[in-house]
């Protein structure tokens, strides 16, 4: 299948109604065809991997195609300048979010970005690098636990930043961390206990929300 066809299939499942509705979720929906995830991934199913159509995929600059490409880029194919030119065109948490989960989480350079993406100016970019925290705790299960430990004063650090994709993706990356195991809940717990600490309404946010759900787990 060529990516003009996957196009044509992915306008004919197009809804306006669901279109209309991505925006009450806060995506920008200015690039989309307006079709489901469901859809999307089952599509990807069918094709499977193929790193060269997922890169003119997402030069297409059609939002579900985007998210296609994610699914079937090879990351062992990946490069770095690649996931860079990605991550510097996010304009929507969706895309960030399934690039982060669905590829650049297994990229072997995926440690580099992290600390790379965090230091950003940029709000997509910034949330990209606290997306793959996040992502890395779930998906990297035979990680050290010093790596996740690692991540907590990047987090700590950053905690003032108000921007609303920002700090949802450090409390999320908290929040992921600590609910790894045991331990990392312990040191996530004390973590979020030092960024209340902070008292700017932002560290205030992340780390009452990190807490709630961090303190229901311990025993």
């Amino acid at each position: 299948m060529t990516s003009t066809e996957i196009i044509t299939h992915l306008k004919k499942q197009s809804s306006p109604i669901y279109h209309a509705g991505m925006a009450r979720f806060g995506i920008d929906n200015s690039k989309a065809l307006g079709v489901r995830l469901p859809f999307i991934r089952k599509l990807a199913m069918g094709i499977k991997k193929d790193h060269t159509l997922a890169m003119k995929l997402w030069d297409t600059e059609i939002h579900e195609a985007k998210i296609l490409a994610t699914l079937i880029a090879d990351p062992k194919q990946l490069t770095e300048k690649q996931m860079d030119h990605w991550t510097h065109g996010f304009y929507s948490w969706d895309v960030c979010d399934q690039a982060c989960g669905n590829l650049f989480v297994y990229a072997p350079f995926v440690l580099d970005k992290i600390l790379e993406y965090t230091t950003s100016e940029l709000e997509f970019v910034k949330r990209a690098g606290f997306v793959l925290m996040a992502e890395y705790a779930v998906h990297q299960k035979k990680a050290d636990d010093g790596i996740l430990i690692s991540f907590l004063p990047i987090i700590e650090r950053e905690a003032w930043d108000n921007r609303n994709f920002v700090k949802k993706a450090i409390n999320w990356a908290l929040r992921q961390i600590g609910k790894r195991n045991t331990m990392l809940r312990k040191v996530a717990i004390d973590c979020a206990e030092r960024i209340l600490e902070q008292d700017t309404k932002a560290a205030r946010w992340i780390a009452k929300d990190a807490l709630k759900e961090l303190a229901s787990l311990t025993p």
